[in-house]
């Protein structure tokens, strides 16, 4: 259950420091994580053994050249700067190279953290969005946020002891309700919604070209291969929404909700797609 705290000052967006720093990790997500061999992976590993391409330094030696080596998975992942966390403050700079022990803890802790990690970009976000909020929603926001943070800030046997499946439940419905009040407040589309438009969709490979989005729920659609070419996504809620290979060239997502670096690298884009202020153009785009 979220540890209900007092309020606290109000403080301002922090999702700039939310942000892989590979150089401060120690290949966490190229050891720790399981992948399949698929069109995202070209080969298998399991869990706990290091990637083939993992370096003795911790450095990826393909780096530069993922998408075409075959690992596209990679260039969607994102730890939201989990993985230096637990490598420099969780376990104080210590390597899982060469200790069993200290291997398998730090292995335990970091797919925890980096669930917990991407529930501090949405509530971050939310935080930036409070002003818009009425009544004592944007103090909630900031409650859980600092709930958050003292998970984040755990020892390794407390994040371990932490029943984040339950607090992840609080986060969702806290964030829904965010949800609903900045799209209640937004301007709605003019002409009939797509009628299967809504949470949770199935909208794989829909023609929306062009379609009045805004302040619409796309929360966990699945909109993959989905043709959203100068659709305008105001104040739509993406949250959990699948992207991959959405076609969003033109597209105005500069005030959709909830989105998140990996659903704009796994989607397709061009230099006149909009994008929220807090993310940037994924490399492959056109």
């Amino acid at each position: 259950m979220v540890d209900v705290a007092p309020p606290v000052p109000h403080r301002g967006d922090r999702r700039d420091l939310l942000k892989a720093d590979c150089a401060s990790c120690v290949g966490l997500c190229c050891v720790a994580l399981a992948f399949a061999r698929s069109a995202d992976f070209a080969i298998d590993k399991p869990a706990g053994d290091p990637c083939v391409n993992l370096a003795d330094d911790d450095a990826c030696r393909i780096h530069d050249r993922l998408r075409p080596s075959g690992f596209r998975g990679c260039t969607v992942f994102d730890c939201f700067g989990a993985g230096q966390h637990v490598a420099q403050s969780t376990f104080g700079g210590a390597s899982w190279r060469g200790d069993a022990g200290l291997r398998r803890s730090m292995f335990a802790v970091f797919p925890i953290m980096r669930e917990v990690y991407e529930l501090l970009w949405y509530l971050n976000e939310a935080v930036a969005l409070s002003p818009r909020l009425e009544g004592g929603l944007g103090d909630e926001v900031l409650r859980v946020l600092a709930a958050t943070e003292r998970i984040a800030d755990g020892a390794p046997a407390e994040v371990l002891g932490t029943d984040v499946a339950t607090h992840r439940d609080v986060v969702v419905e806290l964030l829904g309700r965010v949800s609903e009040a900045l799209r209640a407040a937004a301007p709605k589309p003019a002409g009939k919604r797509h009628k299967k438009v809504g949470p949770r969709s199935d909208l794989m490979g829909a023609r929306l070209a062009g379609a009045d989005l805004r302040a619409v729920n796309l929360r966990g659609s699945y909109l993959i291969a989905a043709d959203l070419q100068r659709a305008d996504l105001g104040f739509a809620d993406l949250i959990g929404a699948d992207l991959r290979d959405t076609d969003l060239r033109g597209a105005d997502l500069s005030t959709a909700l909830f989105v998140t670096q990996p659903q704009l690298e796994s989607a397709r884009g061009d230099a006149l797609t909009r994008l929220p202020p807090m993310l940037h153009r994924p490399a492959h785009w056109i």
